[in-house]
């Protein structure tokens, strides 16, 4: 039987709601999402007013109730603001790579032979690169900016996600039912519709979804070596940058940038693995 049905999902869904950690952690990202959507409403003062006369206050001074920065900017409407870009940032190349090395590794895997040979060898050639240095020699090839910078964090994810979805497809093309499908006439493209994405989709995207939290900190490191968002916009990596001369003089204002990147991977880590329980079966 394929696994992709409504019963499957109803299931998936019931283990996930039963699980405390899974949904403390969707609360969290919840949260950080309508922060990050109403933060011109929410936040208590203008992120790009800056006061050299308030600079670098303390946490918990008078107006600041997060401190500010070295220009003297609201570090609470900063950080509020700056979810937008961060989670933008994060979120945006993995859904790119999903897209794109679903494709490719469900092509390579149905397709089989020299077809699979060919295109798996040339998504081989991306791993002779850790990640993180192939993030940053593409982000320095084309140039510091946003758009540069999550065209080369979806190039780096791609290779992954497609490794992963040939896997899983290769699996599921001898399945019996794709077989009893192939025997009864079906044509290619209706086979790989109706019978493979529904069992396929789901393993390639809880690993998708672990990529969020390394993607949020590729990309904020790759604004923190000045090849991503660019000031004044807000953004977390950016904003650690920025705040590295005062670590000596306000070492808790200059760590918030970097918790809210903790705590927004980690939350993103911990949904990943209670998707990964929830579609287990054998649970």
């Amino acid at each position: 039987m394929p696994a992709g049905g409504a019963g499957y999902w109803t299931g998936v869904l019931r283990r996930l709601l039963r699980d405390p950690v899974a949904m403390g952690a969707m609360l969290v990202i919840a949260a950080l999402v309508i922060m990050a959507v109403f933060a011109p409403w929410l936040s208590p003062a203008d992120p790009f007013a800056s006061s050299m006369l308030k600079r670098l206050k303390p946490i918990g001074s008078e107006g600041f109730l997060l401190g500010s920065d070295e220009l003297g900017r609201d570090m609470l409407s900063r950080l509020m603001l700056g979810a937008r870009l961060s989670l933008f940032m994060g979120i945006t190349p993995v859904i790119a790579a999903f897209v794109i090395g679903s494709t490719i590794g469900i092509v390579a895997g149905y397709a089989g032979g020299a077809v699979n040979s060919v295109i798996m060898r040339t998504i081989d050639v991306f791993y002779a690169f850790p990640s993180v240095l192939l993030a940053i020699a593409l982000s320095g090839a084309l140039g510091a900016g946003i758009g540069n910078a999550l065209l080369s964090l979806t190039v780096v994810f791609v290779p992954q996600i497609a490794r992963v979805a040939e896997s899983v497809t290769t699996q599921v093309r001898n399945r019996d039912f794709v077989e009893a499908a192939r025997a009864s006439g079906a044509g290619a493209l209706t086979i790989v519709r109706v019978h493979v994405l529904g069992n396929v989709l789901g393993p390639i995207f809880v690993y998708s979804t672990s990529l969020i939290s390394v993607s949020m900190i590729l990309a904020s490191g790759l604004s923190f070596l000045g090849l991503g968002v660019k000031p004044p916009e807000p953004e977390w990596g950016l904003m650690l940058n920025t705040l590295r001369t005062a670590i000596y003089t306000q070492p808790w204002v200059a760590a918030l940038p970097g918790a809210m990147i903790f705590i927004t991977s980690i939350s993103f880590n911990l949904l990943s693995d209670g998707l990964r329980s929830a579609m287990d079966v054998k649970r």
